[in-house]
């Protein structure tokens, strides 16, 4: 039934014109236009993103030994960046997590969510717990930009106060990521009238868009090509507050611990720019380190200006004292950009 209503809801969106490509939107009919629009209010579909969604009267304690970050402490009105590590401490997936209803949900990348569920689950054993996909049942939108809290207020009624809180209402939930960016989960039904308040000040944009909205906002995503290669505070997940280091055990916890308390951290992540085309996975180089990687792309996207902006993992002292190329010695330079936060000392 919600596969249905799901691809009723992306037929609407190609009669608004949207070019959809493996249940991706790309764009509206100008991939260049829309770049530009970042300098305004954009609303994008999300639905290349997979939902897992946990209920059950031992849900809380469950995810609490799974996850990174302290679920117990998400409050009916709260939500989180969060993540999930091997046992080595490499981080098979990371989240946007928020309680909706009786569900915890987690959004996390769309090519790795059927297999995050499907390792979850073979851990809940006897606990009173239900997992499932969850992607089908709501229809997600970001909105980001000057005039995204006044556009969200119109749509849903009200918004969240304040960042990483969520609101309730009809149409669905608004979880505000920051002051100028809201993720809305919306019952299926309500999906159409809210994008039709939406669309009266925000501009609609491909994935793409979005994906170099998130990226410069410093937020990360692992996707298939990145799985098990980062610690979480690689991909500076603690600096964003995805990581508690006070909760109790969790897999690759000591790890993570370890990383954390033991030494300087080697490898952090970066945001650059690079005037070539760029994809998560790719490998860089520098001098310093002949012959081998010294770190990878965590994720790219098109900037409004033309080249790519990337997220990338790289040697700190390769990154900071030396120049990192793209995918080859002497490929593409990437030109480091500054975080819109402050990495821990």
């Amino acid at each position: 039934m919600e596969r249905i209503v799901i691809d009723s809801w992306k037929n609407f969106l190609q009669s608004q014109g949207a070019a959809i490509e493996d249940g991706t939107v790309l764009h509206y009919g100008d991939a260049a236009a829309e770049r530009s629009a970042t300098d305004g209010t954009i609303v994008a579909d999300l639905s290349q993103l997979g939902v897992i969604a946990f209920r059950g009267d031992d849900t809380a304690t469950f995810l609490q030994g799974q996850l990174t970050n302290d679920v117990r402490a998400l409050h009916a009105d709260g939500a989180q960046w969060n993540g999930y590590c091997s046992p080595k401490g490499r981080l098979l997936g990371n989240f946007l997590m928020w309680r909706q209803g009786e569900d915890y949900c987690l959004q996390l990348s769309g090519d790795i969510a059927a297999g995050v569920l499907k390792r979850l689950s073979m851990f809940i054993m006897r606990a009173k717990v239900q997992a499932r996909d969850a992607s089908d049942e709501t229809v997600r939108l970001v909105v980001a930009g000057k005039q995204a809290q006044t556009a969200v207020a119109a749509a849903m009624g009200a918004v969240p106060e304040a960042a990483m809180h969520t609101r309730a209402g009809d149409a669905g939930q608004a979880i505000r990521l920051g002051d100028d960016k809201f993720v809305l989960s919306l019952a299926p039904e309500r999906a159409v009238a809210v994008w039709q308040i939406l669309r009266e000040s925000a501009t609609p944009v491909g994935a793409p868009v979005w994906d170099w909205l998130r990226l410069n906002a410093g937020i990360p995503m692992i996707v298939a090509a990145t799985q098990e290669q980062f610690v979480p505070q690689m991909v500076n997940l603690e600096a964003i507050g995805g990581v508690s280091f006070q909760k109790g055990c969790y897999p690759g916890q000591e790890i993570v611990a370890r990383s954390q308390y033991l030494g300087k951290l080697k490898r952090r992540m970066f945001l650059a720019h690079v005037d070539a085309e760029a994809a998560a996975g790719d490998s860089l180089y520098s001098a310093d380190i002949e012959g081998q990687t010294t770190g990878t792309v965590v994720n790219a996207a098109p900037a409004p200006a033309g080249g790519f902006d990337v997220l990338a993992v790289a040697q700190v002292e390769s990154a900071t004292m030396h120049t990192l190329h793209l995918k080859a010695a002497d490929g593409a330079v990437l030109q480091l950009k500054p975080l819109p936060y402050a990495l821990p000392e």
